[in-house]
């Protein structure tokens, strides 16, 4: 997931642009770039397309960005949006490990009552101070949880911190990334707000490989291709995906839905990550 691009939820015209696109993953956010009046309208129009043939079909990872799991908006996202379309949920504003466990359970009620097998995995972005003094823990209190996702514009603005300093920056990405090492989980960079600022999104993006982020957050689409080639993937990382992929095949063929390669136990995220990978290798090509 080298780059993974937020589609406005209340943007429906965009949502075959976006799959079509070079994001590895897309991210629809039902949260911040909607407009309390369109919550109703943007969780339909999302739930509606992550159960299409196109997404199906395609080799990407499928994340949505719920409100936050205290909103009066909740319940009605999970109950929308939790289907086999999606990969992964992204959870805001979780602060403590407690919450997360209480968000998870509306998760398990959701996936009983709309039939889902599979259970989701969860993307948990750290975006205030409670939260990254809390990660590691949080990261760890369900194996539900596949990655932390760095948000620094909530974790910064509020507090006067100052974001073009790198030091500051690579304190956080730091902080985040022991976090996700200590649970065993990938860490995510998260969104730069600047389009315009090609440097600076570079830096950032960088910055969060050398500390071993597996990708980074776009929200314009011309992020993506920063992103891609930042985080382009090495040779080791082709031959194990290539590897999860084969192995995912023959479980198929045995009816298991889960794997182990390399000792590691595999499910639908991971697969989907692999898939993600080749696929953005054979468009590069």
């Amino acid at each position: 997931m080298r780059s993974k691009l937020f589609v406005p939820g209340a943007r429906p015209e965009l949502f075959a642009k976006a799959l079509a696109g070079e994001a590895d993953a897309l991210s629809f956010d039902l949260e911040d770039a909607v407009a309390e009046a369109r919550k109703a309208e943007a969780r339909e129009a999302v739930a509606d397309f992550v159960a299409g043939a196109a997404v199906a079909q395609a080799a990407k990872l499928i994340i949505v960005r719920t409100n936050a799991a205290d909103s009066p908006h909740f319940a009605a996202d999970l109950a929308a949006i939790v289907r086999p379309g999606v990969t992964l949920l992204n959870l805001p504003k979780i602060e403590s490990a407690q919450a997360l466990l209480g968000a998870i359970a509306m998760i398990e009620r959701a996936e009983r009552a709309n039939a889902v097998g599979h259970p989701l995995g969860l993307l948990v972005t750290i975006e205030t101070p409670a939260a990254l003094a809390a990660a590691a823990r949080i990261a760890g209190a369900h194996p539900r949880v596949a990655g932390l996702q760095l948000g620094l514009g909530d974790l910064f603005e509020p507090h006067g911190i100052d974001r073009a300093d790198p030091r500051n920056v690579h304190a956080a990405m730091f902080a985040l990334r022991m976090a996700a090492a200590q649970a065993g989980v990938f860490a995510m960079d998260g969104a730069f707000a600047a389009v315009d600022d090609e440097a600076g999104y570079r830096e950032e993006a960088h910055m969060a490989r050398r500390l071993g982020f597996i990708g980074k957050s776009c929200i314009h689409p011309r992020q993506v291709a920063l992103a891609n080639a930042a985080f382009a993937a090495s040779e080791a990382e082709l031959v194990q995906a290539r590897r999860i992929v084969e192995a995912a095949q023959a479980a198929q063929a045995q009816s298991r839905g889960a794997f182990v390669v390399d000792g590691r136990m595999i499910d639908l995220p991971f697969l989907k990550r692999a898939q993600a990978l080749l696929a953005a290798t054979r468009r590069a090509g």
